[in-house]
């Protein structure tokens, strides 16, 4: 007399379905560490003015890294494994940009430093300094 009811499979078998929907969109929105590392070299490089600096590579590097968030959210494993590598590629082109543009800004600020000594010299009437 106590007999389940097909109802009663029915909820369960939604239950099963929700579930593993929830655990395939979550394990989707898992970004793998290279392309995490991209993002942030990314982040990175515009708050150092790469933009102005080495706007090429930044450009290079965004566009890599729309490739590889692409290829991360791809079902093929091959496709997953190729944005990895792509995401590394990113991160390097991004650091390198950072990099070049940190490198212009401080031999800005040395000129600026080397003016300001010059103008100093100047008007204390020293001779002038032999630049390097």
């Amino acid at each position: 007399m106590n007999d389940p009811s097909f109802a009663h499979f029915r909820r369960c078998l939604y239950a099963l379905v929700a579930a593993s929907g929830l655990a395939v969109t979550a394990h989707a929105q898992v970004a793998s560490p290279d392309l995490l590392r991209a993002q942030q070299a990314v982040q990175k490089a515009q708050e150092a003015d790469a933009d102005q600096y080495a706007p090429d590579l930044l450009d290079s590097a965004r566009q890599g890294l729309i490739q590889a968030q692409a290829g991360a959210m791809s079902r093929s494993r091959g496709q997953r494994r190729d944005a990895d590598q792509l995401a590394r590629q990113v991160a390097a082109d991004a650091d390198l940009a950072r990099v070049r543009s940190d490198r212009a800004q401080a031999e800005a600020a040395a000129g600026q430093r080397r003016a300001e000594i010059a103008g100093l010299r100047e008007s204390l009437g020293l001779p002038a300094e032999a630049t390097p």
